[in-house]
């Protein structure tokens, strides 16, 4: 997206939920309520996280459910290949930003090969030349370099995130390619084809999820603040990087013990 009237619409619309979260994020800090240690913005978050079951429930896992049951499973894998492509140029930038030079080369290869051989990224013949996708986004950069994390928060339509995270999707958004479409239909149609997806490659998840909880928000919340803490640490999280929930002492901005976060 830019600057200029065909994409004012779209920038304006991130932002606006970006604000909406800082605002409900406030709100939530003001207000009285109980929530469980570790975690202040708790009542805001489950009344967000109920709305977006909802949503999911009601029109994302039915879209999602039919796309995979008559979507041919090579047209599947070629769609998901396409918009993984598109998204090793954030890959690329972050790594980049992060100093990983093996990362950020292997990345560079994986783009190139696949964007000419692999037909604009629809066949993964990266992969197949022992390339596999590597994870960067904009989250990992800004904790590599001292940013903490602060609260969990539940984003709108989006989903788990944190403090440091929410905002950070925004410049991942504006790095990928998708984004830098100037058909505004067109980027909007493929927008929605990414996002179906992506719901579709989790039908497997959600069923387990569902099985498995008992609290649906305190589930979701610690499963996604140990993965994202597992991935901003590459494999390697440090005492006290995923978040204790029930600890009175935690602090959500306090990243003393992330000193060896790339060592």
């Amino acid at each position: 997206m830019g600057p200029f009237p065909s994409r004012a619409r779209p920038v304006r619309s991130n932002c606006r939920l970006l604000l909406v979260a800082g605002l409900l994020a406030a709100i939530a800090a003001l207000t009285g309520c109980a929530s469980t240690p570790g975690d202040p913005l708790e009542p805001v978050n489950r009344r967000i996280h109920t709305f977006n079951e909802t949503v999911d429930r009601t029109i994302a896992r039915p879209v999602a459910e039919a796309y995979d049951e008559y979507t041919p499973r090579p047209v599947n894998r070629g769609v998901s290949n396409f918009f993984s492509n598109l998204n090793d140029v954030v890959v690329l930038v972050n790594t980049s930003a992060q100093l990983r030079g093996g990362d950020a080369v292997a990345t560079f290869y994986r783009l190139i090969l696949n964007t000419t051989v692999g037909v604009f990224g629809v066949f993964d013949v990266a992969e197949a030349t022992g390339q596999p996708k590597r994870r960067a986004d904009f989250g990992q950069t800004l904790a590599r370099y001292g940013t903490p994390a602060g609260p969990y928060l539940v984003l709108p339509f989006l989903g788990p995130s944190n403090f440091r995270d929410a905002p950070a999707r925004y410049v991942d958004g504006r790095l990928n390619p998708l984004y830098q479409i100037d058909d505004v239909s067109l980027r909007y149609q493929l927008t929605l084809v990414d996002a179906i997806d992506t719901r579709a490659s989790l039908l497997g998840a959600g069923l387990m999820f569902e099985t498995a909880a008992t609290d649906s928000y305190a589930f979701m919340r610690d499963a996604w603040s140990a993965r994202r803490a597992d991935r901003v640490h590459h494999g390697d999280p440090p005492p006290g990087a995923v978040p204790g929930y029930e600890d009175g002492d935690f602090d959500p901005f306090d990243d003393e013990d992330d000193e060896d976060l790339f060592d």
